[in-house]
């Protein structure tokens, strides 16, 4: 009886253990060989270019290696309109940009835009993952593209060439680089500066040559950029802060089988999480180390409020273009976050 019991207890190990092979085997058969290439408009030493690598890396292991991402960053195959045009089209896989960009896609984008709208990276999250992000990440898909989550820019402040922005009427007059979004551009009217729309592969050479007088981005950007080198004036600002989605193309993620695409979307979120955890950690450093070769100062708070006040007439006319329905369940979200706490 004994003996029988056990031999029944090794056969049914065997079958699992074969049944758990085939499981695998299968599995590998779902996974094909496939070089992939992801572009974006960043250095490769900035965390986006990071987290680019820690994705193609997960990509890699969880595919067993058969998946290789190849990467393409400093907008060496082309700036942000031409690599969103690429996914849409299929002939790039990957690529990621501000969500300010992709409000040509979907009006409803530019929700995450608005000047003065979070206070800290929480509130940030907590908008890109939540609800609003998902749906919104959602609907590109009827515009050829896959949104794999939004990822981390930071909070923006300006640079320029000319003085030291301590108040609203320090903005006056300045040429400043602006993201080719509406609400960026008309926020920057209302504080009375002239914005030029330009892609970011064109900004250094266009501050080197006082084309422009400034820009803005987050210290991380700037730092990576070495806008230092052609800017004397950084200004503590975080008049936006930007989400940076990883898009794919839809062309690609279709040619998939459920299998690679949960290694797709497993190592996105993954590389999301590390992206985000780097990019915080490196805005005091790259603070610190910009007010050794930069004059940086840090807006007032009452300063700060007047910034506010002159832009809210913009945030007014674009919860027009959003949706107020939209603007209300970010309003209400970000309502709860701050009673919570």
């Amino acid at each position: 009886m004994r003996h029988t019991m056990i031999r029944r207890s090794a056969l049914g190990c065997l079958a699992s253990i074969a049944m758990l092979a085939m499981s695998l085997g299968s599995q590998a058969q779902e996974i094909k060989d496939r070089n992939l290439k992801f572009a974006f408009s960043l250095a490769k030493d900035h965390p986006m270019g990071i987290g680019a690598q820690r994705f193609a890396d997960l990509v890699s292991q969880k595919s067993g290696g058969k998946i290789k991402i190849n990467l393409f960053p400093g907008a060496v195959l082309g700036g942000d309109p031409q690599n969103l045009s690429a996914v849409r089209g299929g002939t790039l896989d990957f690529t990621t940009m501000a969500t300010g960009l992709l409000a040509g896609l979907n009006k409803e984008f530019m929700i995450f835009d608005f000047p003065f709208q979070f206070k800290d990276f929480r509130e940030a999250y907590a908008i890109s993952d939540g609800p609003v992000g998902t749906r919104l990440l959602g609907k590109l898909a009827d515009q050829g593209i896959i949104g794999l989550g939004i990822w981390d820019l930071g909070f923006r402040h300006i640079t320029n060439s000319r003085r030291p922005i301590a108040k609203p009427e320090d903005v006056q007059g300045l040429k400043v680089r602006v993201i080719a979004s509406p609400i960026y551009i008309e926020t920057f009217q209302a504080l009375g500066a002239n914005p030029v729309p330009m892609t970011f592969g064109e900004v250094y050479v266009a501050l080197e040559s006082r084309t422009i007088d400034g820009q803005d981005n987050p210290v991380g950007v700037i730092e990576s950029a070495k806008f230092a080198e052609v800017q004397k004036y950084l200004s503590i600002t975080r008049h936006f802060y930007t989400g940076m989605p990883l898009l794919m193309s839809k062309k690609t993620w279709d040619s998939m089988s459920p299998t690679e695409q949960t290694v797709i979307r497993e190592a996105a979120d993954e590389a999301k999480a590390e992206e985000r955890k780097l990019l915080q950690a490196q805005e005091s450093e790259s603070i610190e180390r910009l007010q050794k070769v930069m004059q940086v100062n840090e807006l007032e708070a009452p300063e700060l409020d007047r910034m506010r006040e002159k832009v809210q007439p913009v945030v007014e006319k674009f919860i027009g273009e959003v949706g107020e329905p939209l603007a209300k369940e970010v309003n209400s979200e970000l309502a709860r976050l701050r009673g919570s706490r």
